[in-house]
């Protein structure tokens, strides 16, 4: 069987961008060339750009890690920005007949494929799904690991601050991102990113990060200054003067290796465009309906990640005979069957330790449950022994959650955590918790903690709830009294072991298993609904 797996980032990208989809991607194509008679091969498309503008094309990857070098591709200077949010709202969500040529040229060339997996649409137009008319053989399988069918921002997530539940025709859309990226900026940066590595300067080097930071930092002043300049010429001639002292600038500004100069001398050129209004509702509405047809119209299986991720696209108009709960396979799945259930969740002391896993995002509850911890009562924050791991990218949050911290029995942080150290850092966690605001598809962390027989505590949005389905361990996103509540429960003893894990538990499935649900999706018949 020969599949072509897609995302918008590589699956062993060296930045680390894509969080759990990109873990589970890698985990994927290492389970299939363990399987042996898979041949996989990867593509990704809306990083890589060249520094002067130029047509799609496809190319094997010239950068990062060696493994899998020979199936790993990728498209350069496709027309659709990657992630979403760079792009957001941008007509070439839907169509850019270039990319589609670059992709259709790509399937002809090292084709045919018995199956195409979307793990996304980022980084491509919704277009290249008509492609399934040319190979009407080739199976189109588009997994949802977030709503970008539905959903610009990808997540359902308002302004970075709300859930949204009604895009009001599109309207919520056209203020939703506090900030906008300007395309061309993103673009150039992307170049930039891509001419390094593929030069050999890797991402995370000290001449990288000087390289990159020294030219998108002067990029940024000639952006400025062009947009005074268009602000106040009338004539050419004046544009023409003006563009060519912000050049000079930027190139005197510029103390780096000489070779780099060339680099740095190109680069720039491409951010002197401002940013432009945001696409109006009537576009944002007529996205998501030319998604959710060209999705009904060519996708074979659409695998949700979640029941709740399948009721939603459903509930947007996806054929719900075509949609499927595919639940994604983990490297920590033995974990499950190796460890047994904890006989109580108290200590013997009646403290517990709660665990958060993940970012400082407010999507992701982080802030919530600072305040919600704050506002426990003293004598129940007295007995939490409260566990920490997430990057330290806030100074202020960390500040404030060292002071939750230090009304507790016990606080351990972690700034952030690799998967070789889960143990060491869940040792201390009897509960996890899962606080997502959206519609968390199904949170990584959520499994990696469910693996180690870890119960979890989480809200009423997202997958998570569906790993246990003990609805007593499960409060209204965002409701502070809700969640202490919970906490109180557990602490009384009103929520035990047993009636946790007393529910329709769902044992993590290891990628062999989840490969073998996959190739029935990918075959011609397809599994049995379900």
């Amino acid at each position: 069987m020969k599949i072509l797996v897609y995302n918008w980032v590589d699956c062993l990208d060296e930045e680390r961008r894509g969080g759990g989809v990109t873990l589970y991607q890698r985990n994927l194509m290492g389970a299939c060339a363990e399987a042996g008679d898979i041949d996989a091969w990867f593509l990704s498309a809306g990083i890589s750009y060249d520094l002067m503008p130029g047509r799609p094309r496809w190319e094997r990857l010239r950068h990062g890690p060696d493994d899998h070098r020979a199936r790993r591709f990728e498209i350069v200077n496709s027309g659709v920005l990657s992630p979403a949010h760079n792009a957001f709202g941008d007509a070439t969500q839907l169509d850019h007949p270039a990319t589609v040529a670059a992709l259709a040229d790509f399937l002809a060339v090292h084709g045919p494929f018995d199956a195409v997996h979307f793990n996304n649409l980022e980084g491509l137009p919704a277009g290249v799904l008509g492609l399934k008319a040319r190979w009407p053989q080739t199976r189109f399988v588009l997994s949802l690991h977030n709503y970008y069918p539905f959903c610009p921002q990808v997540n359902l997530w308002w302004q970075e601050r709300a859930h949204c539940a009604d895009f009001a025709g599109g309207r919520a859309c056209t203020d939703c991102l506090p900030h906008r990226h300007n395309p061309q900026v993103v673009r150039a940066a992307h170049a930039l990113a891509y001419r390094l590595k593929t030069a050999g300067i890797r991402p995370g080097t000290p001449l990288f990060d000087r390289v990159f930071r020294t030219v998108m930092r002067s990029g940024g002043r000639a952006l400025r200054l062009a947009t005074r300049m268009r602000r106040g010429a009338r004539r050419m001639g004046a544009r023409m003067r003006m563009q060519n002292r912000v050049q000079a600038g930027i190139q005197k500004s510029m103390q780096v290796d000489m070779q780099v100069d060339a680099l740095i001398d190109k680069a720039p050129r491409a951010m002197l465009m401002p940013a432009g209004p945001p696409p109006a509702a009537a576009a944002f509405a007529a996205r998501r309906a030319r998604m959710v047809a060209l999705i009904n119209a060519h996708c074979d299986r659409v695998l949700c990640v979640s029941d709740r991720v399948r009721a939603i696209a459903e509930a947007h108009g996806v054929r719900p005979e075509i949609l499927r709960t595919s639940y994604i396979g983990t490297a920590h799945a033995a974990r499950f069957a190796a460890t047994p259930p904890r006989p109580a969740i108290l200590r013997a002391d009646g403290t517990l330790g709660l665990g958060y896993l993940g970012y400082m995002r407010r999507d992701k509850g982080f802030y919530f449950l600072i305040e919600a911890l704050a506002a426990l009562p003293a004598a129940l924050a007295a007995r939490l022994h409260l566990t920490v791991a997430a990057p330290a990218e806030d100074a202020a949050a960390l500040a404030q959650l060292q002071a939750v911290g230090r009304r507790c029995a016990g606080f351990t942080f972690h700034d952030g955590y690799a998967q070789e150290a889960l143990d060491t850092i869940l040792a201390g966690v009897d509960v996890g918790v899962v606080p997502v605001l959206w519609e968390d598809a199904l949170p990584q962390v959520a499994i990696e903690m469910h693996a180690r027989r870890i119960p979890l505590l989480t809200s009423d949005r997202g997958g998570a709830r569906e790993l246990a389905g003990c609805d007593a361990m499960v409060f209204r996103a965002g409701d502070a009294a809700g969640f202490a509540g919970r906490i109180a429960a557990l602490l009384d003893g009103r929520i035990t072991a047993a009636d946790y894990w007393a529910g329709p538990v769902r044992p993590p499935l290891d990628m062999a298993t989840h490969l073998a649900e996959l190739r029935g999706h990918y075959a011609a018949a397809g599994p049995a609904p379900g």
